[in-house]
């Protein structure tokens, strides 16, 4: 998602400052995850693998953790401006696979959510068969958002 850049003192990529104000932050459990389908499976095709949970972490920095703490705000704004015309999430661009990844607005929070809590996203299932129509990307949403707030603030 093209995490914490910046560009010319600006956000970048899922980064946003719309001024909205803070929005708790709950961290998702594991429980909270669905079940791996493979679990106990003594012939499970991710078994060779390698685990991430034994690969180190490094700590996320305090202007990080914050740049995260402002999308997930930001987030909150968008889902409650564009969820009630009929938008179900973000598509981004990935760099890594060149393919758009579709996030509804739920696995998208969930998502930031993990990266705020233990400093890294897990894997998850695609999208299964979405219409682009139904998403727009995060500066669509930047976007979307500055023109209801010029249009309120011009009232």
């Amino acid at each position: 998602m093209g995490a914490f850049s910046r560009q010319n003192g600006q956000p970048h990529g899922i980064q946003c400052q719309l001024g909205a104000g803070r929005v708790p932050c709950r961290n998702v459990s594991h429980e909270a995850l669905p079940p791996d389908p493979f679990a106990g499976d003594p012939v499970d095709p991710a078994a060779s693998l390698p685990d991430h949970d034994d690969e180190p972490q490094q700590p996320i920095s305090d202007a990080e953790r914050e740049e995260l703490v402002e999308d997930l705000a930001d987030l909150a704004v968008y889902q409650a401006l564009l969820a009630p015309r009929g938008v179900r999430g973000i598509v981004v661009d990935c760099a890594d696979c060149a393919e758009p990844h579709y996030h509804d607005w739920a696995l998208l929070r969930a998502s930031l959510e993990q990266l705020l809590a233990d400093g890294r996203m897990r894997p998850h299932e695609p999208a299964y068969d979405p219409d682009p129509r139904e998403y727009v990307t995060w500066e669509y949403c930047r976007g979307f958002a500055d023109g209801v707030t010029a249009t309120e603030n011009a009232t």
